[in-house]
């Protein structure tokens, strides 16, 4: 297993993908099993915005002064998902929005994951090197067994409102 950062996001990103693709694929099934995918995604994405916003963009932020930019653009796009996820964990799956809105999280999502990967990831990789990302990655997975899977959960909510007050 790597400890490489960029690969452990990638990882990451992989699995939202398989979630909403099985979103996707179930646009007929029953409420119920929407809303399971639907609450998979939302622990996916609230771990995954969490290890990002607390190691992953400070690090990067302190190192690769390139990237100021999409990192700040990548904190606001954290804190839509982070509404949007707040949004649907209290709704009901058979609620007329609810396939809307998880649409619009989707896409949303993988916007910024195509950014991700696209436009920094290998900014970064060169910048950092192998060794750096590591210890990011490390850190990251050390972090991940404490990170919060809900939206609710006061880590998450503590994140959501910083995003507000910065």
């Amino acid at each position: 297993m790597s400890t490489d950062a960029i690969v452990l996001l990638k990882e990451d990103h992989a699995e939202m993908r398989r979630l909403f693709k099985a979103f996707q694929d179930a646009e007929e099934a029953p409420p119920s099993e929407r809303k399971k995918l639907v609450r998979q995604i939302i622990e996916a994405l609230t771990v995954h915005t969490y290890l990002e916003n607390e190691v992953m963009y400070p690090e990067v932020r302190r190192l690769v002064p390139d990237v100021e930019d999409d990192v700040l653009e990548s904190y606001e796009e954290h804190h839509v998902a982070d509404v949007l996820c707040l949004e649907l964990f209290t709704m009901a799956p058979d609620d007329e929005r609810y396939n809307a809105k998880t649409t619009v999280l989707i896409e949303s999502v993988l916007h910024h994951i195509q950014e991700e990967e696209e436009e920094w990831f290998p900014t970064v990789r060169e910048a950092l090197g192998r060794n750096q990302l590591q210890e990011i990655g490390q850190r990251m997975i050390e972090l991940r067994r404490k990170a919060p899977k809900t939206p609710t959960a006061p880590k998450a909510l503590k994140k959501s409102l910083d995003a507000v007050t910065a």
